[in-house]
């Protein structure tokens, strides 16, 4: 073994880091001014191979505006009269008297067969026409299954055998017993075998009386009746 090699390196980690550390610094503006000179290369090539681009031409023409004379006979109307300002309130100036006294109202001095009667009383026909009236508890049907088995019966047939149905609305008039006592069509289905129809199952219905609170009242109510084909 030569002498050389048996003699181990006197130089220290820190030294080797510190000189790659040097070079790296040293090599540094040359890799900053080579980077700049080739961004600058490319910018300069992308403007000169680019193909140019042209503004589209977005200019107009306005016409001139003409003034047209009106011809004599032709009555311009006049402009329109000023909204009139609300009136300034005055203050007037009246002596009221301090000592004023109202004479007592009593019965000695207006009996009671003096009197005025009190207005009578109006009574309107509710079954007139169909109208509001307050409840509480709406009227419900008491005989669906009759109700039904009636609209399959008065299902007109030439309507039933091509399918054809429809909904009509029918305004009910029922009485403190639930009766119907008027019934009316309020909407048709458009089809006025239909609507005659309706007003045959309408007839057979009967109803619990609707309640305004604690008390059995007549009411107009308007409820669907649906025609349509069982599959």
């Amino acid at each position: 073994m030569s002498a050389m090699e048996a003699e181990p390196s006197s130089k220290p980690i820190e030294e080797l880091a510190e000189t790659a550390n040097d070079r790296l610094k040293k090599s540094f503006g040359t890799w900053l001014w080579g980077s700049m000179i080739a961004a600058t290369l490319v910018h300069f090539s992308a403007f000169a191979f680019w193909p140019q681009l042209s503004a589209a031409d977005i200019s107009f023409k306005q016409t001139e505006l003409e003034s047209v004379t009106l011809p004599p006979d032709i009555e311009i109307p006049p402009p329109p009269k000023a909204i009139a300002r609300p009136a300034t309130p005055v203050i007037a100036s009246t002596n009221v008297d301090e000592d004023i006294t109202i004479a007592p109202t009593t019965f000695e001095e207006n009996p009671v067969e003096n009197l005025p009667p009190p207005p009578a009383e109006k009574t309107q026909d509710l079954s007139a026409a169909p109208t509001f009236t307050p409840y509480t508890v709406a009227p419900s049907l008491l005989n669906e299954p009759e109700v039904k088995r009636v609209l399959q019966q008065d299902y007109p047939p030439l309507l039933r055998d091509a399918g054809i149905g429809g909904t009509v609305h029918v305004n009910f008039f029922i009485d403190a017993t639930g009766k119907v006592i008027k019934h009316i069509i309020d909407k048709s289905s458009g089809h006025k075998d239909l609507d005659d129809a309706a007003l045959k199952v309408a007839a057979v219905m009967r109803f619990s009386p609707a309640l305004n609170r604690d008390k059995k009242v007549p009411v107009w109510v308007s409820l669907p009746i649906t025609f349509e084909v069982a599959h």
